[in-house]
């Protein structure tokens, strides 16, 4: 996208988010174990356009424990979106339409680790991209910005949510490293035993949501729930095995959202998330 190109598409922003009733400072990106509809007051059905295509789905705005927030299921609402095909750029564009500052993203991941258990949740503070052919920057034209990933969560986001974990005994880590791969199909044996020596966890959705947040300058968390242990063990990972998992787990990431999400300062004064830009010298 050239310079003209992006003014033109910043101006349809500016308009479509003028139109919109409701305005989300939090956004939740996720599957749809997420979306209980008992935890969620429905406002506003929002189906947005982008320069980059549609979103996955069209985002729900509402409340939750009377805080207004977006949601967006990455993969559709009924899934269709495999992790390679997610538009993760439209995703974000349409968040940021919305008013999103801050981005809560939970999503499975497999164990790299013995002490990283099925169950758990990962609150991660690095990550390992090793995808292959993603739309990865919103800059791809005739300007380039080199945005820093050198800590690329939010602090602020993840310190909330590990106090909240801490204080709730939801069993969790604080933080690990989630290493991102294409997808769809799952790792080998060899690549699983490879990725042990740098990562502790696996799974296919992070990269480039986190990075085209930051270059959003939104704050962004991972709470990644693991699922299984990942090839590398006896027993080879499948999807039963995952969604098994999922179901008997999903409540605690309901229940860390739910409590946590009145503590999120309205203000964002402890972390840099919105100088992403400046810092990079757009």
């Amino acid at each position: 996208m050239n310079e003209e190109q992006r003014t033109k598409a910043f101006n349809s922003f500016l308009r479509d988010s003028l139109m919109m009733k409701t305005q989300a400072r939090i956004g939740i990106i996720g599957g749809t174990g997420i979306y209980d509809p008992e935890m969620f007051e429905l406002k506003e059905t929002v189906k947005l356009s982008t320069p980059y295509g549609a979103p996955s789905d069209d985002i729900q705005i509402g409340e939750i424990d009377g805080l207004t927030v977006a949601l967006l299921p990455r993969h559709g609402k009924w899934h269709v979106f495999p992790p390679h095909k997610v538009n993760y750029r439209a995703n974000i564009w349409a968040l940021k339409q919305c008013g999103v500052e801050r981005v809560i993203s939970p999503c499975a991941v497999g164990s790299l680790q013995e002490e990283y258990e099925p169950g758990q949740i990962v609150i991660a503070d690095q990550f390992i991209d090793f995808t292959k052919k993603r739309d990865y920057t919103f800059y791809d034209g005739a300007k380039t910005v080199h945005v820093s990933m050198a800590e690329p969560f939010c602090s602020e986001l993840r310190d909330v949510f590990v106090k909240e974990a801490k204080r709730l005994k939801i069993p969790h880590h604080k933080d690990g490293t989630y290493i991102c791969i294409e997808g769809p199909r799952f790792s080998t044996r060899a690549e699983s035993l490879m990725f042990r020596a740098f990562a502790d966890v696996i799974g296919m959705t992070l990269c480039p949501e986190c990075q085209l947040a930051k270059e959003m300058e939104m704050c962004y968390v991972s709470l990644a729930m693991i699922t299984d242990y990942d090839v590398w063990t006896e027993h080879p990972v499948d999807t039963a095995m995952i969604l098994k998992t999922m179901a008997e787990n999903v409540d605690k990431i309901q229940k860390l959202i739910m409590s946590t999400l009145p503590k999120i300062p309205e203000a964002r004064k402890k972390c840099d998330c919105s100088d992403t830009l400046k810092a990079a010298g757009a």
